[in-house]
């Protein structure tokens, strides 16, 4: 009985999915302009290729600011049931803290916040 609930399901989403992205490719407005292939940075024509090559400290320093970023979203849960939770709460959410601490001083150590 659970497999056929769980097919039925499957075959739901994926029929939804079909058929929002066909509803979407029939009512979209269509504009065959061909400037609208060229790239396009602030209103300047680009100049030479358009296709560089960006250095990995950029990746790691977004992947650094995702991360910091979501340990807010755990903050937030945790700040609202601390006063029902007790001193568990405090312990785990200082555990939690500290690691984030250590990732950000291995990162700072590495160079990885240096903006060359």
């Amino acid at each position: 009985m659970f497999f056929i609930f769980l097919i039925v399901v499957i075959l739901t989403a994926v029929a939804l999915v079909v058929a929002a992205m066909t509803i979407a490719r029939l009512v979209a407005p269509r504009s065959f302009n061909p400037q609208k292939g060229e790239p396009y940075e602030c209103g300047i024509p680009t100049r030479g290729d358009s296709w560089v090559q960006f250095r990995a400290g950029y990746y790691l320093f977004a992947i650094l600011f995702l991360m910091f970023d979501i340990e807010t979203v755990f903050l937030f849960p945790w700040a609202v049931v601390v006063a029902e939770v007790g001193p568990y709460a405090l312990v785990s959410i200082t555990v939690f803290l500290l690691i984030l601490v250590l990732g950000l001083a291995y990162a700072w150590k590495k160079g990885a916040l240096e903006w060359k």
